[in-house]
């Protein structure tokens, strides 16, 4: 039986996730976690066949906690749930050590073959992906100033560019306002930016969102 643990803060997310397994005879969700810290409490509490995480958790993002937990269990296959195309956080998983990434409007026909791929040693990944994947070890792909950021820093400037204030991007990542700004301040370093409209058109030029 494949046992499959699922890592969503949306309650509606897991139960569709349930039900779409639920069709398959050899698959079994026996685990769900609306948070980090539920996640990590359940991780070592059973042999997980498959992982789905969610790209964006609160309080840590899903990238940040997937470094870890491949730290502990690197056997365990994780795929990566996102509303966000591969472009903005595809490449950044598949390096933190993901096994597969799919978008959330993926139809469910996809979700049972990401899951079988990787039970079976493979990873899951679009052509598109696999190329820019490849261009990265062969050095055809420069990195860019905003592949250097930190999983977190990615998504605040992300959610910077998409117009929420810093008290929004708090309240969704459950961070502090004053946290946000430190993340803030960091990125335009990092990008050698010094406003919130040149990251905004920094973002929109390279197309993240």
């Amino acid at each position: 039986m494949i046992r499959i643990l699922i890592a969503d803060d949306h309650a509606i997310v897991r139960a569709g996730l349930k039900q779409i397994v639920a069709q398959e005879k050899d698959m079994i969700v026996e685990g769900e976690a609306g948070s980090v810290d539920e996640l990590l409490q359940l991780l070592p509490q059973k042999e997980w066949s498959v992982l789905i995480l969610d790209i964006n958790m609160p309080g840590r993002s899903g990238l940040d906690v997937l470094k870890e937990i491949k730290t502990r269990y690197p056997a365990l296959p994780v795929l990566i749930l996102s509303i966000y195309d591969e472009e903005q956080y595809g490449l950044r998983a598949i390096r933190s050590g993901a096994d597969g990434y799919l978008k959330k409007i993926s139809a469910p026909e996809e979700l049972i073959s990401a899951i079988r791929k990787l039970i079976s040693g493979g990873k899951y990944i679009s052509p598109t992906l696999a190329e820019r994947l490849a261009n990265t070890f062969t050095g055809k792909l420069s990195e860019k100033p905003h592949e250097k950021l930190s999983p977190r820093e990615y998504q605040v400037m992300c959610m910077i560019a998409e117009g929420k204030s810093a008290e929004e991007i708090g309240e969704t990542l459950a961070i502090s306002a004053h946290t946000v700004y430190s993340y803030r301040n960091r990125i335009l370093h990092k990008l050698n930016i010094k406003s919130n409209i040149e990251l905004t058109r920094y973002v929109l030029e390279h197309k993240l969102i």
